[in-house]
């Protein structure tokens, strides 16, 4: 008789991704739960009060990457999911008495004012990047071949998979193949450097190639990151970004009402203190509390270095594999910032406190590329940017619910401060230090902004680890540089979503096709955890 208590599926951690693969996997009709260490799901993409009367995305914050199969498949909208599009995509306040507007059809405008050159290249610039996105967003929910070291039976459905990603690629014709290499091996400066003359475009599109990336624009690979970041869209908008009403809460929200639809049993404040295994197998988990809860197959939506870690002993994985992971590179040096505000920030280049178009967009504080490579050099040397780079999101202007009526919450996102200060210093020491520097800097811009802020919640590399298991601030469970993409995330070998021991799987933003709110590897994880049922490699309960 079969154990009745006995779980098909346990998932470690109930970040979106998580939530996720317990819907599709539910679907399937198998049993499942999901296992969340804090008092709430989603992981980093949660909608909280931070300060009285004022709610906001505390980690994740805006949305353009999330998945629209996975959206369609879940239901999200019947579960409450309602994103809106920003009225303008960013603004760059500029230190000459100048700005930049980009989206909202003023981008041709906008950099006509700098170069008409430039103007005249953006059409083809997009064309091209998008091209080469829409090669690579097939790709999003595909699991890439696998490096085996098996039979050639075992390795006949990877060299197909390797074909059919041949075939993709023999579409482009040989000029978008080498912007295609072009994009995976360059630096996002020297990639905007050959299409633009003028800094403040230039800016406006690097900040993609240096988002949650601890590197400067001119680091080799940090085009792939910029390219990262187009794949995504917005109610069926491509590039664009958007707000979910609600905050990124209402995302994880959404997706946990669509699991439970389905069946899956969520434990939150239940965080999990090992992987159980049994003759090379993974049989289940102990929760810090103790309790043994036993499955069919055991799931991890943690970075792979805290799966590898910290929950699986290492003598039962094998040497070069703990090797590889010792060295799996994490460390975005993100600080994280939420402020609760009187009023509506007043820009020296672009006056009135009165809401319009570019309150709602993505504000870049970081006016050239030059300006970004001094600000990862200063992170390098003492810590964190003297002058650093700042996007400020408003998302009360997109949604009054998040802050009483006439005031404002906003997301700070701020690069470059290292992981891990240097000298054994502490950010418990200068968390408060740092976000003056973060305040000053928007202040720099818009005089009122340091008055106007009644509260404010603050997010070192250091709490973004202590809260999430974002190690070293990192929201992406590794960095995306070539060695750590694709076949290679977050090894070769493993980058099917099967772990080095029977019945381990990872479903997290440490697999392909990374990091953001996409849902993507939960959807692709469960995808092949239902094949190997299917398949009988592994039995349901």
């Amino acid at each position: 008789m079969a154990d009745s208590s006995l779980r098909d599926v346990v998932i470690i951690g109930g970040g979106h991704n998580g939530l996720v693969c317990a819907a599709y996997l539910a679907s399937a009709g198998l049993k499942v739960t999901v296992l969340e260490r804090r008092c709430v799901v989603g992981g980093a993409a949660v909608t909280e009060e931070f300060h009285p009367g004022f709610r906001n995305s505390v980690a994740a914050y805006t949305v353009s990457l999330l998945n629209p199969k996975v959206i369609r498949d879940l239901d999200l909208p019947r579960h409450g999911l309602r994103v809106v599009e920003r009225k303008l995509s960013n603004f760059l306040p500029l230190d000459d008495g100048q700005y930049l507007k980009v989206g909202g059809g003023k981008t041709e405008q906008e950099v006509g004012k700098f170069s008409q050159r430039d103007a005249a290249r953006l059409a083809e610039y997009g064309e091209r990047l998008d091209l080469i996105a829409d090669v690579l967003r097939d790709l999003v929910l595909e699991t890439p071949p696998n490096v085996t070291a098996g039979s050639w039976l075992e390795a006949l459905p990877e060299l197909l998979k390797s074909a059919k990603l041949g075939k993709r690629i023999a579409k482009l014709d040989m000029a978008m193949r080498r912007e295609l290499l072009d994009l995976f091996v360059k630096s996002a400066g020297d990639y905007l450097d050959t299409w633009f003359e003028s800094a403040p475009i230039k800016a406006a599109y690097g900040f993609d190639g240096i988002v949650g990336n601890y590197a400067s624009p001119y680091a080799a690979g940090s085009a792939y990151v910029l390219l990262h970041h187009v794949f995504g869209e917005v109610n069926g908008k491509k590039g664009a970004w958007g707000h979910a009403i609600g905050g990124m809460g209402a995302i994880s929200q959404a997706m946990s009402k669509a699991a439970a639809e389905r069946g899956v049993e969520i434990r939150v404040s239940s965080p999990v203190r090992e992987v159980i295994v049994e003759s090379g197998r993974a049989v289940g988990v102990v929760l810090e509390s103790g309790e043994a809860i036993r499955a069919r197959s055991v799931v991890s939506n943690l970075n792979p270095k805290l799966l590898y870690g910290k929950l699986i002993d290492a003598s039962v994985l094998e040497r070069n594999f703990r090797e590889r992971m010792q060295n799996w590179r994490c460390g975005s040096g993100t600080f994280r910032m939420n402020v609760a505000l009187s009023e509506l920030p007043d820009f020296t280049v672009l006056p009135g406190k009165t809401l319009a178009e570019h309150h709602t967009s993505g504000i870049i504080m970081a006016p050239s590329l030059a300006y970004m490579d001094q600000a990862c050099l200063d992170a390098k040397a003492g810590g964190w940017s003297k002058r650093p780079i700042v996007e400020v999101l408003i998302p009360s202007t997109l949604d009054d619910s998040l802050a009483p009526a006439g005031q404002h919450v906003a997301s700070l996102f701020c690069q470059h401060v290292a992981p891990v200060l240097p000298d054994g210093a502490s950010w418990d020491d200068h968390r408060e230090q740092v976000a003056d520097v973060m305040i000053d800097l928007v202040n720099s811009h818009a005089p009122n902004f340091k008055a106007s802020v009644l509260g404010r919640q603050i997010m070192s590399p250091l709490d973004l680890e202590r809260t999430f298991g974002l190690i070293g601030g990192d929201i992406f469970h590794g960095a995306l540089s070539l060695d750590q993409l694709f076949s290679a995330r977050p090894m070769l070998g493993h980058g099917d979503y099967r772990g080095p021991l029977k019945g381990l799987y990872m479903c997290g933003s440490g697999t392909h096709p990374g990091g953001g709110v996409t849902g993507a590897p939960g959807h692709n994880a469960a995808r092949e955890i239902v094949a190997d049922f299917r398949r009988g490699r592994l039995k349901q309960a």
